[in-house]
Parts: C-alpha cells; sequence; structure tokens
C-alpha cells in the first residue's frame, strides 16, 4: 500500500488532471490511497473572498466567489464526460451554495474568526477531491471520496490544529484499510481535519503533505509519494538559483532542518509520522513522473559532499533585546519566548549573552505588538529587511573548519547574526534580503562545484 499526494500545481487544470490520473492508473497494482490539495490557488483565492466579506466587500467577494465556482465546474465538464446527468454537478452546487451562506453571515458579523475561517477554506480541499474521484471513475479505476474531517480528528487550534494521532490513526484504520482491501482506491482531502465534536480545523497551508504523512503512519504504508510540480528537494531554490540540482537522496534529519529553514518543498510536520514509522518519503514532479526525484529516508545514502542544500527565509526581522539592569538572565529569556509562544512566533536564529539577545523572526504584522510587550523588561529594538540563509546536511557535524570556510567565501557580504551549534547539521546565518541571491550562488559554487555522481545535472 502506498500513499499518493497530489498538490494544487499539480491538479490546476484539465490536462493536469489527466496526468495525475494516468499517474493513479500505473500504480494500481502498489494499491494507493490518494490525498487532495485544492486545485490551482484556490485555498489562497478562498481567503481573500472571506476577507473581502468580513471588511463589507460583499458584493466583490461573491463575484469573487463565482468565478471560483466557474473554474471548478467547467473543470469538472473537461473531466466527466456526461456531467450533467452526474451526481458531482449537484455536490458542487450543494457546496457552493454552502460558501454563499457562510460568507453572507461574515459580511452581516463584519468578523472573520479562525473557526469560520478553516470552514472556508475547507471547501477548495471537497471541491477537489469530489472532481478528482470522479475522474479516476471516469478512467475506469474504483475511486471513494472519503471525507478527512472523519479521519483526521484534532485539538481546537483553528488555522493551525493539531491531530490527535491516536483517535485520528485508528479512524483511518477502520475506515480507509477495509476499502483498499476491497480494491477501491480512497480519495482523502489534505489539509482539514475536525475536532471530536466535529468543527472543521485546518492543518495550516501546505498541510496536505501532513495529512499524508499521517494517513501513511497509520496504515504503515511502503511509502508516501509526494507529488508537486519540482523534481524533488533541490541543491538551492531554482527561483533564486537556476543552477540548483536535485538531491537524490537526503535523510529525515537534513529535510526537517530544511522546511524548518525556510525550504517550501514539505510542510514542517510530514517528516515525523514517516519518521516515526520509517516510511520513506519521495517527492515527484507529476509533469515529469519519470523525472526521478528525492527519496528521504532515516539514513540516507553517503554523499561526498559537505552539503545537501541550501536554504533560506526571508523577509525577517531581528529583534535585537536588551535586559533591564536588574533583570535575572534566566527570567528574562524565559520572558522573551513567552512572548514568542503568545504570538505563535517561531524563532529562526537566537543569539544570547547574558548583556541581551538577538531573535532573528519571520516580518509580520505582530512585530510591533512584540516589540511593546518584550519592552516591559528591556530595551527593545528591531531591524527589518534581513533574511536567513541555512546550509544543511548530515557531513557538516564531521567537517572542521566549515564556518570559516563559508564566510571566507562572503567577505564583502554583512552578515548579522550566526547561529550554530543548536543543530550540528546546520549553519544559519543572517543578510540583507538583496544579498540572497548572491550569497546563495556563491555558496553553491563553492559546495557544489563538483556534483556527487548521484546527483544529477
Amino acid at each position: 500500500m502506498i500513499v499518493m499526494k497530489f498538490g494544487g500545481t499539480s491538479i490546476e487544470d484539465v490536462p493536469s488532471v489527466e496526468r495525475v490520473v494516468r499517474i493513479v492508473a500505473s500504480r494500481l497494482e502498489e494499491c494507493p490511497v490518494v490525498v487532495n490539495s485544492a486545485m490551482g490557488k484556490t485555498t489562497r483565492n478562498l481567503l481573500e473572498i472571506a476577507r473581502a466579506s468580513a471588511d463589507g466587500m460583499d458584493e466583490m467577494a461573491l463575484s469573487h466567489l463565482d468565478e471560483i465556482r466557474e473554474y471548478h465546474v467547467d473543470m469538472a465538464r473537461g473531466l466527466i464526460k456526461d456531467f450533467d446527468n452526474n451526481d458531482a454537478g449537484t455536490i458542487l452546487e450543494e457546496y457552493f451554495e454552502e460558501l454563499r451562506e457562510l460568507l453572507g453571515g461574515i459580511s452581516i458579523l463584519r468578523e472573520l474568526t479562525p473557526r469560520n475561517q478553516d470552514r472556508i477554506l475547507s471547501y477548495g480541499e471537497l471541491v477537489a477531491t469530489t472532481i478528482i474521484a470522479c475522474a479516476l471513475r471516469e478512467y475506469g479505476i474504483n475511486a471513494r471520496w472519503l471525507d478527512a474531517r472523519d479521519l483526521i480528528i484534532t485539538n481546537e487550534a483553528f488555522t493551525m490544529a493539531t491531530p490527535l494521532n491516536d483517535i485520528t490513526f485508528r479512524g483511518i484504520r477502520k475506515k480507509v484499510r477495509p476499502l483498499v482491501s476491497s480494491g477501491y482506491v480512497p480519495v482523502i482531502q489534505g489539509f482539514i481535519g475536525s475536532t471530536r465534536s466535529g468543527t472543521t480545523t485546518t492543518l495550516g497551508f501546505e498541510g496536505s503533505d501532513f495529512t499524508a504523512a499521517l494517513v501513511g503512519a497509520a496504515l504503515d504504508v511502503s511509502g508516501i509519494q509526494i507529488w508537486k510540480d519540482v523534481n524533488g528537494i533541490m541543491t538551492a531554490d531554482p527561483r533564486v538559483f537556476a543552477g540548483a540540482r536535485t538531491v537524490r537522496d537526503i535523510s529525515f534529519d537534513e529535510a526537517s532542518e530544511l522546511t524548518f529553514s525556510g525550504a517550501k518543498v514539505l510542510h514542517p510536520g510530514t517528516i515525523e509520522p514517516a519518521r516515526r514509522k520509517n516510511i520513506p518519503v519521495n517527492i515527484y514532479n507529476s509533469r515529469h513522473p519519470d523525472a526521478g526525484g528525492t527519496t528521504i529516508t532515516a539514513h540516507a545514502k553517503t554523499c561526498d559532499g559537505i552539503v545537501k542544500s541550501i536554504a533560506y527565509n526571508m523577509p525577517v526581522s531581528i529583534v535585537n533585546i536588551v535586559p533591564a539592569s536588574h533583570a535575572d538572565p534566566a527570567g528574562f529569556l524565559r520572558s522573551v519566548f513567552d512572548v514568542l509562544e503568545r504570538k505563535s512566533i517561531m524563532p529562526c536564529a537566537i543569539a544570547s549573552t547574558v548583556t541581551g539577545a538577538a531573535i532573528a523572526v519571520g516580518a509580520s504584522g505582530e512585530m510591533d505588538h512584540v516589540a511593546d510587550e518584550m519592552g516591559h523588561f528591556g530595551s527593545v529594538s528591531v531591524v527589518d529587511g534581513k533574511a536567513t540563509v541555512s546550509l544543511v546536511g548530515e557531513n557538516i557535524r564531521t567537517t572542521g573548519g566549515f564556518a570559516p570556510l563559508v564566510f571566507r567565501n562572503l567577505e564583502d557580504i554583512d552578515i548579522y547574526m550566526v547561529s550554530q551549534g543548536a543543530s550540528p547539521i546546520s549553519l544559519t546565518f543572517v543578510v540583507n534580503t538583496e544579498d540572497v541571491p548572491m550569497v546563495i550562488a556563491r555558496l553553491h559554487g563553492v559546495f557544489f562545484k563538483d556534483p556527487d555522481p548521484d546527483m544529477p545535472d
């Protein structure tokens, strides 16, 4: 049994969905379970219309909702031969009528709560999987649509809910495994779940990867396949450095470090369920299904290079805090991290001494509030316009003089913070955002000058 997750760009139009159907058909002998994201940019579009409704822009919101509806109906017509006599049309209309009613309620209250946001965003996945299941059946595949909200049970942290693994795993095993054993291909939404009481939740943006990992871990599958529009994890972001190459083999630790360092290929929660069950994760390109991709395992193949990949995160702000003269150093740091936790802010890099701390965090509209709260126990300054750059690789832990080697090649670049030691397989530092392309190009030239023979050109 395998899990196959397809992202939004892999199902954004009729040809791409037809390609996905062929990919699933080619793996029927492996007993696939399919997990789908919303189509294209539907999730972000739904978020925009929800915010517009809350701001009183009712007509604009409903106009954009009609555009989303037309996009999906046209997609379904292009994939389902007898669409007018298919139940899919009725189901889609019911979903969009429910959305219209929800937006009407938000426009009256003039408030978009996290709870309502989750419910609205869930429709992207519900609509997409309805269409995908029908498309698979059109191809002769015995697909069965399942509601992820009956399977993925979470806490009540709306917009960033955490699955309750025991009850979730039991539900997946009870409802999915018998279908696969009977020859069905289950089609499940990514990204969404529900509380114990049945209220819809979401797992955070890009959470479909996480769903796939949870389903795979619950079913003890032989592999989890994440299908995207890239050839796997790259040595650098190809949008910033065109010479990036695919990393064929990488460890769970390296992949996890990259996701938390800014790499966008996987949702940060994806790795842990697979690691616990020691299930390989493969990242493939749905546009080029024969291109290979990246395999993530507990013990990746040993490579000659020091670095596996270079990641970056921007925009970033540096929060500098100097404690009041009477402050207890331990209490001061605890207070700083309490503020970050309350604001749900994850530090990108940290440097601290008894005289103060510097913390790099993702820039957001919360920064003024963060500075105000931290000002109660010291003086605070915030510097914007920065980025973190992280080099990740298992061989870093055994390479002497690694940091000097890195910074010798960046002598004319302003370095604002350096973080090394928290993870033995990474080095992170902070630069100006405009320097990111140059920094990555130089370091890629240093660490990937002689490519590993297992790494494609």
